[in-house]
């Protein structure tokens, strides 16, 4: 379920803190199950070599944070970014947790070593400003892995079909859009990930049949002072729902 924005009434509040958490729990029970253990450490098998060499990672959108607590696993110093705080009350102690926007980050430049995105990016409404400040936090030859969902896979098509699926809150879907943003500050590389028919998880580089597409990005200039924060973000997130 996407969270964003804010409700002042307090009655209101209370209501959706409510439906909120009740989402939360639906999520982490949906995340016990064998089938998402198995996708899980599948995206964590592939995360982990992508990361050689970098110590400090930012994952935006983290959720509770449960790839990200296999990243610290290994080592990894993680820092995971989500508009929720109840969503990073979930999180394992292992992670550094911070609230706030992808938009609007609250980091020094030259931050991280890497940046991630597991399936959040799409669910920001500026998400040409997250990438951005993406580029600016990172280091000097630092590391962008961008996970996207892709619409054209049967895994999609299915989920869409379910009314309480968090994948019904996407705000962008054309890929070679979001792709062209993050060529403007990265050299990238792209691939199709993660094949799902089903229960089944296997691996495939077809658009019909893979679940993700993935943008590897290195950042190989210096820090474009233009991707400084600037203002207040238009909207907040938290890719974490009913899968």
């Amino acid at each position: 379920m996407i969270i964003s924005g804010d409700i002042s009434c307090g009655g209101a509040k209370s209501s959706l803190a409510k439906l909120w958490l009740s989402d939360m729990d639906k999520y982490l029970q949906s995340c016990k199950t064998e089938f998402w253990k198995n996708v899980f450490r599948a995206e964590l098998n592939y995360i982990l070599p992508e990361l050689k060499g970098a110590k400090d990672v930012l994952s935006v959108g983290c959720g509770p944070a449960i790839i990200e607590a296999g990243l610290a696993e290994h080592g990894f110093n993680v820092t995971g970014l989500d508009i929720s705080e109840e969503a990073l009350n979930e999180a394992a102690d292992s992670i550094r947790t911070v609230a706030g926007s992808a938009e609007n980050m609250d980091f020094a430049d030259d931050s991280f070593d890497a940046v991630v995105y597991i399936a959040s990016l799409q669910f920001i409404e500026n998400y040409k400003q997250a990438i951005k400040q993406t580029a600016r936090v990172i280091r000097y030859n630092g590391k962008l892995l961008v996970m996207l969902l892709n619409p054209e896979s049967r895994f999609f098509k299915e989920k869409t079909g379910n009314p309480d699926s968090y994948i019904n809150r996407i705000k962008h879907t054309n890929l070679k859009e979001v792709e062209r943003a993050i060529a403007e500050h990265f050299s990238i590389q792209t691939e199709f990930f993660l094949g799902i028919k089903g229960q089944r998880i296997f691996e495939s580089q077809r658009p019909n049949l893979a679940s993700l597409y993935v943008i590897k990005g290195k950042k190989n200039g210096k820090t474009n002072r233009n991707c400084r924060k600037n203002g207040k973000t238009r909207d907040g997130f938290s890719a974490v729902g009913v899968l």
